[in-house]
């Protein structure tokens, strides 16, 4: 498992959401689906190894005040296809209002965090952002056979519900796709790095967070994702019927997908 994340200096999250086993019998294909945390940090060593990888596509699935605050870096010879969100409400981002005004405890993040995920799939910025993520993974093929990335901020909760709609999509068992949810948690070392979060949040808002509220707000929780997916199967009866009335992924763009994708 440990094969699907990969170390970079400052892209935190980065792995490999691929290689896995779908219900047709078949294998989604290694090296095609990438995902990640911002690479606003990115050293030129990151850089270096990011031009390795061939991008065909990037998806920044963040706000547009989210990208003027912290902006991707981008390696010489760029040329990747860039697919972000141009709806900018001017609304703070919901995360940073929680942090500057919620009881910074671990049941308070839970709690926010589910009611984020409930929310998640139908925020109009998203339903649109998705829309074009699906129709670039059914376009891609030939030539322009390369891999796409996605990513958020941390690159575990818009980017996570992302790739489990993908997986969904590509008939991945249920087990396995919460897995590599969860993965988030070994990717990122949350106690470690829990301390030094509390105390920037503490610079940042004068607030003070237990480490335990930090694990529990930067980690993922299979309830999150759940929480997500119940709300969905609520508004549109299922998940297929989300991607394809919300998202705009029919019959053939699906099976473009698949055969793409799919060994």
């Amino acid at each position: 498992m440990s094969d699907r994340l990969h170390a970079f200096e400052a892209i935190d999250n980065f792995r490999d959401y691929g290689d896995y086993a779908t219900a047709a019998g078949r294998r989604i294909r290694p090296g095609r689906l990438l995902r990640s945390g911002h690479h606003a940090r990115a050293s030129e060593a990151d850089l270096e190894r990011l031009k390795g990888f061939g991008l065909g596509a990037v998806v920044d699935l963040r706000r547009p005040g989210e990208r003027r605050d912290q902006p991707s870096r981008r390696h010489d010879g760029f040329d990747a296809l860039v697919i972000e969100g141009g709806i900018d409400d001017g609304a703070e981002a919901p995360h940073i209002t929680f942090l500057k005004t919620a009881d910074l405890t671990p049941d308070s993040g839970r709690r926010f965090m589910t009611q984020t995920y409930r929310s998640l799939p139908f925020d109009a910025a998203h339903i649109d952002v998705f829309g074009r993520y699906f129709q670039a993974l059914g376009q891609m093929g030939g030539d322009q056979d390369r891999p796409v990335l996605i990513h958020c901020a941390a690159g575990k909760d818009r980017t996570g519900f992302l790739a489990a709609l993908t997986h969904h999509l590509l008939g991945v068992h249920h087990d396995d796709l919460i897995e590599d949810y969860l993965l988030t948690n070994t990717a990122v070392d949350l106690v470690g790095r829990a301390p030094a979060i509390a105390r920037r949040l503490h610079e940042m808002t004068g607030r003070v967070a237990s480490d335990d509220a930090v694990v529990a707000f930067l980690g993922v929780e299979a309830a999150y994702l759940d929480a997500a997916f119940a709300e969905v199967e609520a508004r549109y009866g299922s998940l297929d019927a989300y991607l394809e009335q919300a998202l705009g992924v029919d019959a053939a763009l699906r099976a473009r997908i698949e055969a793409r994708l799919s060994a």
